[in-house]
């Protein structure tokens, strides 16, 4: 982890902003680099290292949109799933349990194509539909976690709040909310990490991205071996470098609870 690289007389914060500044930089230059550093590798890499560099860009950024579209609607329905109306609580329950069982690629395909037949004039590009697909299953993902976090803040500093004249717009914000999301910022980066893995699949509607790259290009050149261990060595960086980006968050707000 890039955090031990510091002195050790830094503060947490610091430490916190100069490993999420290095691997933000990191990335970026990993991205812009990428096809250069592929460029020198023998058939049929090199001749198509620019295909795989616009194929890992894609792919980091369908999961960057879809992540913060999921964790918009992780916290909506997580919120929904702890209200105090039934129906709420039904319509939140009923998303998750759809989305938590059926496939992802399922969904992908269902958005891409079933969609439109039920929303007439509804025929969003591949990007877009990849992007609500993947958005609808990982925010299902993060609502039952950020539910968790929020169920594990004691009642007690609820009351607490309460007694001290405090709103409850304002318990929750003050309160409960900056807990709860202390502790379930694990699950949620895990669930970002694997959303990055699963993008995928989004391949099977035809958006270009890093696996669409790596499946056309053993199809034309029927060297699978080549192409496709460099497909998985760029994901193995992109989910390195992504990880460092959230280790720093968790490092940041003392997730394991030591002290400064």
């Amino acid at each position: 982890m890039l955090t031990a690289l510091w002195p050790q007389r830094w503060s947490r914060q610091q430490c916190s902003n100069a490993t999420l500044v290095s691997a933000v930089v990191l990335t970026l230059l990993a991205l812009a680099l990428l096809g250069q550093l592929l460029s020198f590798l023998p058939e049929p890499i090199g001749s198509n290292a620019q295909a795989f560099a616009g194929g890992a860009r894609t792919t980091l950024c369908l999961t960057l949109v879809s992540g913060s579209l999921g964790l918009a609607l992780g916290t909506g329905a997580a919120l929904a799933r702890t209200a105090r109306w039934p129906g709420v609580r039904w319509v939140a329950g009923g998303y998750i349990w759809i989305i938590r069982g059926t496939p992802l690629l399922v969904q992908i395909l269902f958005v891409y194509f079933a969609l439109p037949v039920l929303v007439p004039g509804l025929n969003l590009p591949d990007f877009a539909a990849a992007v609500l697909a993947l958005g609808l299953n990982v925010g299902a993902y993060n609502a039952e976690a950020i539910r968790a976090g929020l169920l594990a803040v004691a009642r007690g500093q609820t009351e607490a709040a309460r007694a001290l004249g405090l709103s409850r717009w304002h318990v929750f914000l003050d309160v409960v909310f900056p807990q709860a999301f202390r502790i379930s910022l694990p699950p949620l980066v895990n669930n970002f990490v694997a959303l990055l893995k699963d993008s995928s699949l989004a391949y099977a509607i035809g958006v270009v991205e890093l696996t669409n790259v790596g499946n056309r290009i053993q199809s034309a050149t029927f060297q699978p071996i080549a192409t496709l261990s460099t497909v998985a060595v760029t994901y193995l960086l992109l989910t390195t470098l992504v990880t460092q980006i959230s280790d720093s968050v968790e490092y940041r707000f003392d997730v394991e609870g030591r002290n400064p």
